[in-house]
């Protein structure tokens, strides 16, 4: 008898103990796909990115006159082009290193992504943005958790990763459980022993675990989860030895970003990341054209630790293979605040990096004229209106890189003929 995840939280058991440090069962590793060496990295920006400060349109005047104090002013921003519109569009200038993968043609910039009715809130929006449903976001399975799902049997334990402790929405699933490996380094078996007396004892685990009665499905479910686990500790292990073809530097986004290289060089199993990057809930003191220090730090840290990634990827000739998707909750409001910083909005940009990817800008600016005369505004003109629904980008990626079907996973054909970055 086959047990879901689903069955044995809702049977539970008790007295049941596996020494591990990270992943306990719970977050043991996913199902996934089988011979495509295809990568999906997800880069998730927490907190509400400010997209108007990501990607400028510097040549509309009130961009300017609707933030005096945080407007990255016209000089200093990197030119990336005009879009379909005519608007002249500018990447921030810490952004460096997008602008080096963009002016190769390798990174597609999607503006104006998101959703009717923006919910303008952290939980909500997150949910929103993981479950791939406004109009029922609390609950559910993940948009990537469905995709899971309905890979075919037999899958690789070690398919997908997260690389923050807490499992994202996006990944849950009925069928399925991702790990969370935050370090490659305490992904291990616990012992109070060292030496052959630990080698030991992870020996008599494996036996243990080993015993699948048929007649007990809660026990077999767990042991069966925890030959799994154990099974993926040597591998990775292996990822902890990576050193890559290019320096990454010593800051959590990047050291993500260093362990996903380690494990697609190190051909693992892995195909679905999640790396995610805190800080954007810029109320205050945003800082966006400061020598080094908030938003401006953030840029740097974004555009850098991706050129890294993209260079290491493209010298092991596999970033052909890799597809590394940006966005975040919400975008922010047109105008700043009074503490210099920006509340919460409503579009934002996605963002799509990879071999693979017909870089370009896709979508429209919108005119940031407070009267909104061309209707690209919404919140009497607070906020700028999303053109683009998130999930006709999300169909694009399942479609179109991982192979699959979107509109079940979705739950509607949210396909957009225009997007074309894959």
């Amino acid at each position: 008898m086959k047990v879901t995840r689903r069955q044995f939280v809702k049977g539970g058991v008790t007295a049941f103990t596996v020494s591990f440090a990270a992943p306990a069962f719970l977050s043991d590793i996913a199902r996934a796909q089988g011979a495509s060496r295809r990568n999906l990295v997800v880069l998730y920006l927490s907190g509400g990115n400010d997209a108007l400060s990501t990607l400028i349109p510097y040549g509309d005047s009130f961009y300017y006159s609707r933030r005096p104090a945080i407007a990255v002013p016209a000089a200093n921003v990197l030119q990336v082009g005009t879009d379909s519109s005519g608007k002249a569009l500018g990447l921030h200038p810490r952004l460096t290193g997008l602008s080096q993968i963009f002016n190769q043609g390798k990174l597609a910039l999607i503006q104006r992504t998101g959703y009717t009715n923006s919910s303008r809130s952290h939980f909500l929006g997150t949910d929103i943005w993981s479950t791939a449903n406004p109009a029922n976001s609390s609950g559910g399975t993940g948009w990537l958790g469905r995709y899971l799902d309905a890979l075919p049997d037999p899958v690789d334990p070690l398919v997908a990763w997260s690389t923050v402790r807490e499992l994202p929405h996006s990944l849950q699933s009925r069928e399925v459980s991702v790990a969370a490996i935050p370090s490659v380094a305490g992904y291990s078996f616990l012992s109070p022993n060292t030496g052959a007396e630990a080698g030991y004892s992870r020996a008599t685990m494996t036996t243990m675990a080993s015993h699948v009665p048929v007649d007990r499905p809660h026990v077999a479910f767990v042991n069966a989860t925890s030959q799994s686990a154990m099974a993926t500790l040597d591998r990775v292990a292996t990822v902890g030895t990576y050193t890559g073809t290019v320096a990454y530097a010593n800051n959590g986004l990047a050291q993500a970003l260093k362990a996903v290289a380690g494990s697609i060089a190190k051909g693992i199993g892995t195909k679905v990341f999640w790396v995610q990057l805190g800080g954007f809930d810029t109320h205050s003191n945003q800082n966006t054209n400061a020598a080094n220090a908030g938003y401006a730090n953030l840029m740097g840290t974004v555009g850098d630790s991706l050129l890294t990634f993209h260079n290491d990827m493209r010298n092991q000739g596999l970033l052909n293979d890799t597809l590394v998707l940006q966005f975040s909750e919400f975008g922010r409001r047109i105008s700043e605040n009074g503490s210099q910083g920006c509340d919460h909005g409503a579009a934002g940009v996605m963002m799509a990096m990879g071999g693979g990817v017909q870089g370009g800008i896709y979508g429209t600016a919108a005119s940031l004229n407070p009267n909104n005369v061309d209707g690209t505004l919404e919140n009497s003109g607070a906020d700028v209106k999303y053109e683009t629904d998130f999930r006709s980008v999300y169909a694009r990626v399942l479609d179109n890189w991982l192979g699959t079907n979107s509109v079940p996973i979705l739950g509607g054909d949210y396909r957009k003929s225009s997007l074309t970055f894959i």
